[in-house]
């Protein structure tokens, strides 16, 4: 159980290390295909340009609208994998 956890917050602090590299040399992310499960989106399916106003919001300490901007963006997000991916992007990176 706590394996799983700590291999996906692994991943999550991979994931945006990778959308910082990808907006700093200005690559947009295509949507990524679907997974088996239509209420889990993948978390790579939002453009650089989306998560840029989320970063912005989250700056603002706005963190409510971060998180409900982050499920419009992608809907059938759960509100829980919402936050965590929220809070996983406000996370200051060492």
């Amino acid at each position: 159980m706590f394996e799983n956890r700590r291999a996906e917050r692994r991943l999550q602090r991979i994931e945006y290390k990778l959308d910082l590299i990808m907006r700093h040399l200005g690559i947009t992310d295509s949507p990524a295909p679907l997974r088996d499960s239509p209420t889990r989106p993948m978390p790579g399916s939002v453009s650089g340009a989306d998560m840029a106003a989320i970063d912005a919001l989250i700056t603002q300490g706005k963190k409510i609208q971060a998180i409900k901007l982050y499920r419009e963006m992608l809907p059938g997000t759960s509100l829980k994998d919402a936050k965590d991916a929220i809070e996983a992007r406000e996370r200051p990176t060492y």
